[in-house]
């Protein structure tokens, strides 16, 4: 049941990308593109994704449990630390490059198009090289 509430999260989260026209990176580089063909409709979609995880969130930790877990998984941490600031720098700028996050790369695969045949297999060579790069710096501490 787990598995299958996760997938139609997730099923919903993609179809609110598509609606919305995040899947086309010619938005997200327009959004970027402050002094030339700046589209703020970016900024709309997510304010308005911030709203509804903050009242969610609200809502759902009114709850003594979510429904899946027996607690609460929330992060303690609120430091900001090299590994944070490496890691958003980097997003950052594939995003900025390419156009594309990996929730609407996920979602404009099936079009195919030269510019997320180029970006997915680097989506999926960074997230591999970001779990290896912890354990292979503390194998050499």
């Amino acid at each position: 049941m787990k598995t299958l509430a996760g997938f139609f999260c997730g099923l919903l989260f993609g179809v609110g990308l598509v609606i919305s026209g995040m899947g086309d990176p010619a938005k997200v580089l327009n959004f970027l593109d402050l002094f030339g063909t700046w589209d703020p409709s970016l900024a709309f979609v997510m304010g308005g994704a911030v709203l509804v995880s903050f009242i969610g969130y609200r809502y759902i930790l009114n709850r003594p449990a979510p429904v899946f877990s027996d607690v609460f998984h929330i992060p303690t941490k609120t430091d900001a630390d090299s590994q944070l600031l490496t890691g958003a720098s980097l997003f950052g700028i594939g995003w900025g490059l390419g156009g594309f996050c990996p929730g609407p790369a996920f979602t404009a695969l099936p079009l195919l198009s030269t510019g997320i045949i180029a970006f997915f297999p680097a989506l999926v060579i960074g997230m591999w090289l970001g779990r290896m790069a912890p354990s292979y710096l503390a194998a050499r501490t």
